[in-house]
C-alpha cells in the first residue's frame, strides 16, 4: 500500500488550483483593493494591458510535494498572474497560502519580515483538528482560511458531486466480493478500528494496507471496484470531515460505500440519501452485517443505492 501522504499529494495539487481560483473570485467579490491591485470584474482584469501583477505565494509546498506552478488556474492565467512558492515575491503578493502541517512546528517556519499593507494570509489545511497540532499558534495571524469544511472563507473539499450533462443509466462495475477497506493508519484505540473489529464477526472484510494485504495505489480503482460495499471509516469523527475516503475510494470506484463519519445528516448536504449506508443507522455491528448480507442476496435492492447515477458523478483526487 501506497504511504498516506503519496496519495494526499494529488489531493493537494487538486485542491491548490480549486483553491487558488476560489480565492481569487473570493477576493474580486468581497473587496475593493486587494494589495497592488484595484479590483474589476474577471474580463476586465484579464483584458486590462495596465494593471499591476496579481500575485499568490505559497509559503511552503505542501509535504514538499513538487508540482507546476508559475500561473494562475483559468480563466485567470493571464501572463500578469502568478501562482509562485518563490518567497523573493513576498513584499509584493496580495495573499501568502500557509499550509498549517508545514509550519505548525514553530512560528521560525512562518514568513519573519513585516507583513506588507493590504496582504492576506491564508491557512490551508486539510487534515482533521486531531491531526492539526498547535492550532493555537496561528491565532491573530490568519486572514482566510481554506479547507475542507463548508464554513471556510475558502472550500476546498475532498470531493464534490456535478450533474451530468445528459441523464444516463450507470453500468454497475462487476461485483465478486462483498466488503473491502482500505486503511493506512492502523490505530487499534480509533473508533473505526473498534468497530472493524465487532463487524468482522458478522461479515468477511477483506482489508488492504497498514499491516495487511498490500495494494498499490494504481490498482485502487480496479479492486475496489469488484467489491459490493466499501468501508468509507474516517480516522477521525469532525464537523464536515469527509474524505477521499469516500469520494474516491468508494464512489469514483463504483462501489456502495459504507460511512463513519460525521452524522448521517452532515453527509446528506454532500451526497443523496440512498447513495450510502452510515452506521449509525444500526443498533450494533451485528445488525450492520445482516443487513449488507441482505442486500448481497437482494439485487434490486441493492441496485437502489446507485439511481442518483444516473444524474450525477462523483468529482473527487485522481487514482495514482
Amino acid at each position: 500500500m501506497a504511504a498516506q501522504h503519496s496519495s494526499r499529494y494529488k489531493y493537494v495539487i487538486t485542491f491548490l488550483s480549486i483553491a487558488v481560483l476560489t480565492f481569487l473570485l473570493f477576493m474580486m467579490n468581497h473587496f475593493d483593493k486587494i494589495g497592488f491591485i484595484e479590483i474589476q470584474c474577471p474580463s476586465q482584469l484579464l483584458q486590462s494591458q495596465t494593471e499591476a501583477d496579481m500575485i499568490v505565494l505559497l509559503w511552503t509546498r505542501p509535504f514538499g510535494n513538487r508540482f507546476p506552478l508559475n500561473r494562475c488556474p483559468k480563466p485567470f492565467n493571464a501572463p500578469r498572474c502568478f501562482f509562485t512558492d518563490d518567497r523573493t515575491w513576498y513584499p509584493r503578493a496580495n495573499a501568502v497560502i500557509i499550509h498549517h502541517r508545514d509550519v505548525c512546528n514553530s512560528k521560525n517556519q512562518m514568513p519573519q519580515i513585516p507583513r506588507p499593507e493590504g496582504q492576506y494570509w491564508v491557512w490551508f489545511n486539510l487534515e482533521s483538528p486531531s491531526h492539526a497540532p498547535n492550532l493555537g499558534m496561528m491565532d491573530n495571524l490568519i486572514n482566510l482560511t481554506m479547507s475542507y469544511r463548508s464554513d471556510s472563507d475558502i472550500c476546498t473539499p475532498y470531493g464534490w458531486l456535478q450533474k451530468k450533462e445528459i441523464l444516463q443509466n450507470f453500468t454497475i462495475p462487476g461485483k465478486s466480493k462483498l466488503v473491502a477497506w482500505v486503511v493506512s493508519n492502523w490505530n487499534p484505540s480509533s473508533k473505526r478500528v473498534k468497530f472493524y473489529n465487532e463487524l468482522k464477526d458478522h461479515i468477511k472484510v477483506d482489508v488492504y494496507g497498514q499491516q495487511h494485504k498490500s495494494l498499490a495505489m494504481k490498482d485502487l480503482k480496479d479492486v475496489i471496484s469488484k467489491y459490493k460495499f466499501y468501508l468509507s471509516f474516517e480516522n477521525s469523527i469532525h464537523t464536515d470531515y469527509i474524505t477521499e475516503k469516500l469520494w474516491r475510494n468508494a464512489l469514483m470506484s463504483g462501489t456502495v460505500p459504507v460511512v463513519l463519519g460525521p452524522p448521517r445528516e452532515t453527509y446528506e448536504r454532500f451526497i443523496p440519501s440512498d447513495s450510502f449506508i452510515h452506521v449509525d443507522d444500526f443498533p450494533s455491528a451485528k445488525d450492520l452485517a445482516d443487513y449488507l448480507l441482505e442486500l448481497d442476496q437482494d439485487p434490486q435492492k441493492y441496485e437502489r443505492y446507485f439511481k442518483w447515477r444516473s444524474r450525477l458523478q462523483s468529482v473527487g483526487g485522481p487514482f495514482i
